[in-house]
């Protein structure tokens, strides 16, 4: 079989969940290089100005897992 031949919708799916962790490694390892938008910015700074004025309107990592838990089971 010829690699042109094979296409990523080919593969199973723990493959193209392989290759999608593969990917994320990938561009993590370079973060530098990852484009952010204009706008993604301005929401970070907006987030971060609203939790640094409110400190109780965050929620912790603890909480984030729990609720989603809740929410889908797992």
């Amino acid at each position: 079989m010829n690699l042109n031949d094979i296409s990523i919708f080919d593969l199973s799916t723990p493959e193209k969940l392989q290759l999608v962790e593969d990917l994320w490694d990938d561009l993590a390892a370079s973060p530098a290089e990852v484009p952010v938008h204009e706008w993604q910015k301005e929401e970070l700074t907006r987030r971060k100005a609203n939790l640094k004025s409110k400190p109780s309107s965050g929620v912790s990592w603890d909480e984030v897992k729990h609720r989603l838990r809740s929410r889908y089971g797992r």
